[in-house]
């Protein structure tokens, strides 16, 4: 079976990024955004998915992490939808509870074509060392916009926001990847419309 891999290149005057993505992967990572704490998330997405994933960013960090991590989250959510092409065969549906020390976090997720973002992560602190907490919700808008997904992210407990985002990642990764497979049940597009 061939691989469904995508690779993205977006080049504004705010950021230059290029990614590629193979959903049939070992879980391993190459990612060099020049944010540390983005870095780290994108490696937990890649390892607890099973994908393979390469990240090269470079953008206006003198100005504000912003542009880059939302971008960062286009051009993934359009390497998502390009790797998965007709969509034909897949389970479409994906979820997953992950806890991580005292944090629980809970992911369900579509990949049915309607964007739709509910999320519900309450991290405490205002950063993690230099990130802005905020641009976690702005990256999972940006992927949900960009691959046409329904995803419902929520935080059942968690006192540290380390914790609790890295919960956040490591579900939706894991609903992710359960998600993207090939069900070997399902016999074409997984949808009454015959099209996702």
């Amino acid at each position: 079976m061939a691989k469904r891999t995508a690779t993205v290149e977006r080049k504004t005057r705010e950021t230059q990024i290029a990614l590629t993505l193979t959903l049939e992967g070992a879980g391993a990572a190459r990612v060099d955004t020049g944010i540390g704490f983005l870095d780290h998330m994108l490696d937990l997405l890649a390892r607890h998915g099973g994908f393979d994933l390469r990240v090269r960013a470079r953008g206006d960090l003198h100005v504000d992490d912003h542009h880059l991590v939302e971008d960062v989250g286009i051009v993934l959510g359009q390497a998502l939808k390009r790797a998965l092409g007709k969509k034909e065969g897949i389970s479409r549906y994906g979820w997953a509870m992950v806890p991580m020390d005292e944090a629980l976090a809970i992911c369900a997720l579509d990949l049915g074509g309607r964007p739709y973002l509910a999320y519900e992560l309450s991290p405490r602190a205002r950063r993690i060392k230099s990130f802005d907490v905020e641009l976690v919700e702005e990256f999972f808008r940006a992927v949900v916009n960009s691959a046409g997904m329904n995803l419902h992210l929520r935080q059942a407990a968690g006192r540290n926001s380390h914790h609790i985002i890295e919960a956040g990642f490591k579900a939706f990764a894991r609903a992710l990847g359960q998600a993207v497979e090939k069900s070997g049940r399902v016999k074409g597009v997984p949808s009454t419309k015959g099209v996702l």
